[in-house]
């Protein structure tokens, strides 16, 4: 799935966005599940309830809500109706298909899968989904993750929190005691699909990381695929961790013309 803007996923607020998250689930099933790039229920609900800011529960509570409106193996909330805002969504989407629909999901999070079916062989589009749902967990999951629950921590509490994400510092977020402090510290945020897994720093995190020492802070959300929990990192690169440096090299190609 290729990252870019779309204008209809930006008309549409957060709540709509976890209702068309549960009715796209709801109506897909496990074809769904697995269109996202996901391994199982457990997982959509997890990376994609923080990936919107919310929490994996109510991604299962939309799902529910329309499942007494397929003919799926769950029964969902059938012993109430469907609650009016919930209907009105379905009624508004519900002709959309499988392509289009996932289209829209994956536009919540900047991506647009309908840009590259027209031109990925079958092989290469599932390669693509399964980048996104990487991506999210890596990228927004992991960093609301963080959001959510970094004012609890120990390490973080009293301090102000700025998100970076957009500014190309090195690090996710910039924590202060007060506004005007110059001094602060860089919290860079990843995210693992499983209990373990690789994680990869840019040359650029790993100059901030070398010059901050015990003011950077790598903050690794551990397994969506289960139940995400944290582990915190003060100056990864002068602890436990072992950092080795890989080098590659990249062939691009483009066509050139002159009109």
């Amino acid at each position: 799935m290729s990252r870019r803007d779309h204008p209809a996923s930006a008309k549409i607020s957060t709540r709509e966005k976890l209702i068309l998250a549960g009715l796209y689930l709801s109506k897909y099933d496990m074809l769904g599940v697995k269109k996202l790039g996901f391994d199982s229920f457990v997982e959509a609900f997890n990376v994609i309830g923080y990936a919107l800011g919310s929490k994996p529960a109510s991604i299962k509570n939309y799902r529910d809500e329309f499942d007494p409106l397929f003919p799926n193996r769950r029964m969902g909330w059938h012993k109430r109706a469907t609650r009016d805002y919930c209907l009105a969504v379905f009624e508004q989407y519900k002709g959309l298909d499988l392509e289009a629909f996932t289209g829209l999901v994956g536009s919540f999070f900047g991506y647009d899968e309908n840009a590259d079916s027209t031109v990925l062989p079958s092989e290469e589009q599932d390669e693509a989904t399964s980048s996104f749902a990487q991506r999210l967990i890596t990228g927004l999951a992991a960093e609301h993750y963080f959001e959510s629950i970094h004012a609890e921590l120990p390490e973080f509490q009293g301090y102000l929190m700025e998100n970076t994400t957009r500014l190309g510092c090195g690090y996710d977020f910039r924590l202060r005691t007060a506004p005007s402090d110059k001094e602060f510290l860089a919290v860079e945020v990843k995210g693992l699909k499983e209990q373990t897994g690789t994680l990869a720093m840019t040359p650029k995190e790993y100059r901030v990381a070398e010059s901050l020492k015990n003011r950077f802070f790598l903050f690794v959300v551990r397994n969506f695929r289960e139940s995400p929990s944290h582990d915190i990192f003060q100056n990864p690169l002068g602890g436990p961790l072992e950092f080795r440096k890989i080098e590659r090299v990249t062939i691009q190609v483009s066509w050139l013309t002159t009109a």
